[in-house]
């Protein structure tokens, strides 16, 4: 038999959404979601090192797999393109689109947990900014095409975990970019 149960990192992560939406973030215990998750608060540790990082357990392997992509990407001349481009097509349901809704709205309720989700955003951002850099895009113009980027991409992501439909990800993001272009025009007048 083994020392703990197959699957105990699923279960620890499916109890923790269930009681983060029962009973709020701040609420709820390592020990409670252990317990609901059928295992050990030695176990839940030995796969989270706190209850937070039950939302975030996937971030490093994302932000590596995204830096990656602009590190392989055949072109950067339009930095912004890029970034939109492989945040977009990154694909964001593999856990399962109902789980990112369900995960959003966790997020959306806690101070503490937007400000962990703030801070992995600029994780990504810092070295997305990184890669543009080392695939020879200018400084400024790699730090504005992330940040711009990732807005854009976060605009359209929030709408596709809140739409109860089977929204296209990569199309929310282009009317996104869109709406950008549509704000700053190409030619603008000094006053």
């Amino acid at each position: 038999m083994p020392r703990w149960e197959q699957g105990s990192a699923d279960r620890l992560t499916k109890a923790a959404l269930e009681l983060f939406e029962e009973r709020g973030f701040e609420n709820t215990s390592v020990v409670e979601i252990a317990d609901r998750a059928r295992v050990t608060t030695r176990t839940f540790f030995r796969y989270f090192p706190d209850k937070s990082e039950v939302l975030f357990a996937e971030s490093d392997r994302i932000r590596a797999a995204l830096v990656q992509a602009i590190l392989d990407a055949p072109d950067v001349t339009e930095p912004l393109q890029v970034v939109t481009t492989i945040l977009a097509e990154f694909d964001w349901s593999v856990p399962g689109i109902e789980l990112q809704r369900r995960r959003h709205a966790v997020i959306a309720a806690s101070p503490g947990l937007l400000e962990r989700e703030l801070i992995k955003q600029n994780d990504i951002a810092v070295e997305f900014i990184e890669a543009l850099r080392r695939r020879g895009v200018e400084e400024n113009a790699a730090r504005l095409a992330t940040r711009v980027g990732i807005q854009v991409f976060a605009t359209a992501y929030a709408q596709w975990v809140e739409r109860d439909d089977s929204a296209d990800l990569r199309k929310l993001t282009d009317a996104a970019m869109d709406l950008l272009q549509a704000l700053v025009p190409a030619s603008r007048s000094v006053g």
